[in-house]
């Protein structure tokens, strides 16, 4: 191996992972405007529009988490823990996976009248996905460590508050709706939104456990 490829292999990656990451949360973000572009259309088309968006993102967001995990398998020194970063893309990668398979049951469950938790769970996450842009960007110089941390913050509050909007949302449903059939489609949709505010928490505990390591 020439000199210059041996000190390539060697040296941190900052140059390569946090421009991944970065490309990862915002199209993280995109994906979540796009669904709420989604469930707050009332047009077929613009509905059939928002979901093949998602389709698209969720493959622009697979292509960069393969990215960096082959950066991963290429690099020997890690600007922090290789668990870490392989956990916090699986996670980033699971939020929009999440919104992808909301947005197709939408779609192939015929949804044309989206619920009031339906709603407020897209725009959690969506907050969710912004804070986690901010603390991930913030990451690559460690020099704004209170912006990190009060993102987290803030995503751990959203996670809170999408709980109680999933749990009212589906007393909700159980107590007024008398189509078996349509409580179990919502109910899906609606476990699925939740669940990707689960996954932008566990995104913010990696990043809580990154700095404690790191500073």
């Amino acid at each position: 191996m020439k000199l210059d490829g041996i000190l390539q292999y060697l040296i941190p990656k900052d140059k390569k992972f946090f421009p991944l990451f970065e490309q990862a949360t915002a199209n993280m973000v995109k994906t979540s405007e796009a669904l709420c572009t989604l469930v707050n259309t009332t047009t077929p088309e613009k509905r059939k529009e928002a979901i093949r968006e998602i389709e698209r993102l969720e493959h622009v967001g697979d292509n960069i988490t393969h990215m960096i995990f082959n950066e991963l398998g290429r690099n020997f020194i890690t600007p922090f823990d290789r668990e870490d970063i392989h956990e916090l893309a699986s996670v980033i990668d699971d939020v929009v996976d999440l919104i992808h398979g909301s947005a197709k049951r939408i779609g192939l469950y015929k949804i044309e009248e989206m619920s009031d938790p339906m709603i407020k769970l897209s725009e959690l996450i969506l907050k969710g996905a912004q804070e986690l842009n901010v603390a991930i960007c913030n990451l690559r110089n460690m020099k704004n460590i209170s912006a990190i941390k009060e993102a987290c913050v803030k995503i751990h509050s959203m996670e809170n508050h999408a709980d109680e909007v999933f749990n009212n949302g589906i007393a909700k449903l159980f107590d007024e709706e008398k189509d078996p059939i349509k409580i179990i489609k919502i109910k899906e949709i609606l476990a699925a939104l939740e669940t990707a505010t689960d996954k932008c928490e566990d995104a913010a505990d990696v990043i809580h456990s990154i700095l404690i390591k790191t500073t």
